[in-house]
């Protein structure tokens, strides 16, 4: 991905699209430096710090325009989401089918609104990550609505290796019909067309809007991966995404 200006990040949150809500966005990982510098037995002059990584934190911090009204808008959501955790995205440049995303488990920990009079109503809100922050990439873009039952795109993510994990995020956006049901199932194989799958992870079947994540745990040696769904009820119809990567157990 070459040098770009920030015009089309995503971030999803739980069951929301806040992107539409949002003109600010960072994401910050952080390993705790723990001094270990001990005495130095061959010199008298120069003693240099020597560090080890400590815990590894992540937070997320967003803010946008303030709207209310329904789940799938900002002040409804976050007030709902306040201390609790869920899957969080952010895709740095659109989230398309295979863009680069990331994603993580992560407490919603402050929200704020109001500003000044005149202001266009504005919130804050922060992230602190309850699981590892893992890069991949996006299973199955926000925009394409889904009506039946079907299967998405096979990424070469990579394999898992012993004491590694695979990190998926799904976030379902908007839910229609009578009775509607979507379960998203994560799927495995050792090439790119899937001739004998591996199911590696199920989601609770979604009703209504919603996010989950699951962790899948290696070592596993199938590096193809892609999503699943199963969608039941009287004209169903939903709007979800799903990313995966990478990272520690």
């Amino acid at each position: 991905m070459p040098k770009f200006t920030l015009k089309g990040v995503r971030l999803f949150s739980g069951g929301v699209d806040l992107t539409s809500n949002s003109n600010k966005v960072e994401l910050k990982a952080e390993i705790e430096g723990k001094d270990v510098t001990a005495f130095n037995p061959t010199s008298t002059t120069e003693v240099w710090t020597e560090l080890i990584g400590g815990l590894s934190t992540t937070t997320a911090d967003a803010e946008g325009q303030w709207e209310a009204g329904d789940a799938s808008k900002v002040d409804d959501a976050l007030w709902a989401a306040r201390g609790g955790v869920g899957p969080l995205t952010i895709c740095p440049a659109g989230a398309t089918d295979g863009a680069l995303a990331w994603l993580t488990k992560s407490l919603t920990g402050s929200y704020t609104l109001g500003g000044q009079v005149g202001d266009v109503a504005p919130w804050s809100a922060s992230w602190a990550g309850s699981w590892p922050l893992s890069r991949g990439l996006v299973l199955h873009p926000p925009g394409t609505a889904r009506t039946a039952t079907g299967n998405g795109v096979t990424r070469q993510l990579g394999a898992v290796a012993a004491g590694r994990a695979l990190y998926v995020t799904a976030h379902v956006l908007s839910v229609a019909g009578t009775t509607p049901s979507l379960t998203v199932v994560v799927e495995s194989d050792d090439n790119a067309g899937m001739t004998t799958p591996v199911t590696r992870a199920t989601f609770t079947a979604a009703t209504a809007v919603s996010g989950q994540a699951v962790q899948i745990l290696g070592p596993i040696t199938d590096d193809w991966w892609r999503v699943r769904w199963t969608i039941t009820g009287t004209g169903p119809s939903f709007l979800f995404v799903a990313a995966a990567g990478l990272g520690p157990a």
